[in-house]
């Protein structure tokens, strides 16, 4: 992933203007480490931190159509890019950059080419013959992006919020699906899929066609000129990356560049659940399987890197963030710049662990709905914001369009959890994959029960976090809290202590304002927790406070650990096992 930064419209193009855009650039130097450009017209600016994936040779941006009238800086991948160079057959390209078809496609069809692309990107257009602009984020919110105003009547673009938080009198996230015209002076939504109002869906489920959009899906994702791998954790999502990636490695160009061995990578405290699976079906796929370990104390020491890096408070983004950053460096050092990952499948197949209680398939749908609509929230910022910390770039199949259309179409009857028809979580993803004669994944994996990223890299690491957190803040600071953050307001220790880290580093209204709030269950939405009366009395976001569901269940009164680096693993790790499902 890149960096891109602009400022427009800011009544100043002066030397010293250019020298602050400059400086604010390089706070995004992490996501793009190996170019840096900057372009300049009047007084917008357009400047842009390269990690090359495409033509690294070539590519670097600010990307021009013919006569340099048109100019984009962007974030992203378009993964249609040369069937839609076939289109703009009239047009001459200068780089073989997939993102350079951008500037061509507005200057053949204006600001109605959005949905053409199919990819991951954010991208800021600026128009010189008329001094004109546009912005536009990804569907799904996959790729990260701000936009805020100068008190001088400027609009800022950032993929990070520390690229504008000190300069902006306002600012917030822009929001996915959406395009920015500076000619109308406000935000429209260009994706409009059916699910996004939340209409339940009657399609059939047919497990091939769902196989085989998920397979496309992946195979787009094989589109590059560095070395790349896979994040594999031995769950279900990660494993079907995995398999479908290996399976069709060979004949594609990354294979002719680069090998049809694939690598594969893994995080989690010595003994984790992650480790030992994760390994299991390495052996199994034949890939060059790579663990790393880290301790609680490493993930404690580099809890404020990695709330600078993601910019958010939120308890399970940093509780997942934390394992995932420190892999990414890893990774990183050993000359990978790309890898596949499964995030979004437990939010379209309803795969966390609370959808067992869903009442009925209506519920079921608009809770896959909303979940969607949160992503950008949630794990697109941790897997976005913690891989690129190193200029590592992470890819998401599951959240392809085309995929996401087809698996959100299907009758949610057939995605409910019903145990007296053998039908666990993310059913009819297992189903699709379950081949007989040519099995993708071993029986026992494909049907592994969901683990939570953060809980899954070992379970004593969030009993640590918490631990740390009750040694930093107070029973007394905790009764003042509501009056100290009046906006979501912290509701355990562990939450006011990333709070009290977040402000330190983005202490504007407008930052707090972008972070999302509520309580929740097993990373349930504040409307699921309805769902059952019990939640209520056990709001956290791991998936073993799904009391009665998760087969490692919290104990109903888990023991305080007063020091991490004294207590037990023994008392750390204490849990119930809960086999049955209420």
């Amino acid at each position: 992933m890149c960096g891109i930064l602009a400022v427009l419209g800011c009544s100043d193009d002066s030397q010293a203007k250019r020298v602050r855009v400059l400086e604010l650039s390089r706070r995004l130097k992490h996501r793009g480490p190996d170019w840096s450009g900057l372009y300049q017209y009047g007084d917008c600016f357009l400047a842009h931190q390269r990690l090359a994936i495409i033509d690294p040779a070539s590519g670097d941006q600010p990307l021009y159509n013919e006569d340099k009238s048109i100019v984009v800086t962007v974030n992203g991948e378009i993964y249609n890019h040369e069937e839609l160079r076939k289109r703009l057959s009239n047009h001459k390209f200068r780089t073989g950059s997939d993102c350079d078809v951008i500037a061509h496609l507005y200057e053949e069809y204006g600001e109605d080419f959005i949905d053409m692309l199919d990819g991951i990107f954010s991208f800021v257009l600026l128009d010189t013959r008329d001094n004109s602009f546009i912005v536009a984020r990804d569907a799904i919110g996959i790729t990260p992006l701000y936009i805020g105003w100068g008190l001088d009547g400027s609009v800022w673009i950032s993929s990070e919020m520390k690229g504008l938080n000190h300069d902006c009198e306002h600012f917030k996230y822009f929001p996915p699906g959406h395009l920015y015209s500076s000619k109308k002076g406000d935000f429209q939504r260009w994706y409009n899929p059916p699910w996004f109002l939340e209409t339940v869906p009657s399609t059939p489920y047919d497990p091939l066609v769902l196989r085989k959009a998920f397979e496309d899906a992946v195979i787009k994702r094989l589109m590059t000129d560095v070395p790349f791998g896979v994040l594999l954790s031995g769950g279900l999502d990660s494993s079907l990356v995995a398999a479908v990636t290996a399976r069709h490695l060979a004949g594609t160009k990354a294979a002719k560049q680069w090998g049809t061995q694939l690598h594969s990578f893994c995080v989690g405290l010595e003994g984790s659940p992650d480790l030992k699976a994760g390994k299991e079906v390495a052996d199994y796929l034949g890939t060059v399987h790579h663990e790393f370990h880290f301790t609680v104390q490493d993930g404690i020491d580099a809890i404020e890197d990695v709330i600078h890096h993601i910019e958010t408070y939120d308890v399970t983004t940093i509780r997942a963030s934390t394992p995932m950053f420190l892999m990414s460096r890893k990774i990183k050092a050993m000359g990978v710049k790309m890898v596949i990952s499964g995030e979004g499948s437990d939010e379209i197949f309803g795969g966390y662990l609370y959808f067992h209680k869903a009442p009925n398939k209506e519920e079921f749908h608009k809770e896959t709905c909303r979940k969607i609509k949160a992503l950008h929230q949630y794990d697109c910022l941790r897997a976005n914001k913690s891989t690129s910390a190193w200029g590592l770039e992470a890819r998401v199949p599951f959240l392809d369009k085309e995929f996401i259309n087809i698996a959100m179409n299907i009758d949610p009857e057939s995605k409910m959890i019903k145990h007296d028809l053998g039908r666990m979580e993310k059913w009819v993803l297992r189903k699709a994959f379950d081949d007989e004669e040519n099995p993708y994944l071993p029986k026992h994996i494909l049907y592994r029960q969901k683990e939570q990223f953060s809980d899954g890299v070992g379970y004593s690491w969030i009993d640590g976090l918490k631990a740390h957190a009750a040694e930093h803040v107070t029973d007394r600071m905790m009764l003042n809290a509501e009056h100290i953050y009046p906006h979501n307001t912290p509701t355990s220790k562990e939450a006011y202590y990333y709070r009290m880290i977040f402000e330190r580093f983005f202490p504007q209204n407008s930052a707090r304002l972008t972070v999302p709030g509520g309580a929740s269950v097993a990373c349930s939405t504040t409307t699921a927790l309805e769902w059952d009366a019990s939640w209520s009395k056990n709001p956290d976001p791991s998936g073993r406070a799904a009391l009665g569901v998760h087969v490692s269940a919290y104990d109903p009164l888990p023991p305080v650990a007063p020091n991490v680096e004294k207590v037990s693993p023994k008392i750390l790790n204490k849990k119930a096992r809960m086999v049955e499902v209420m």
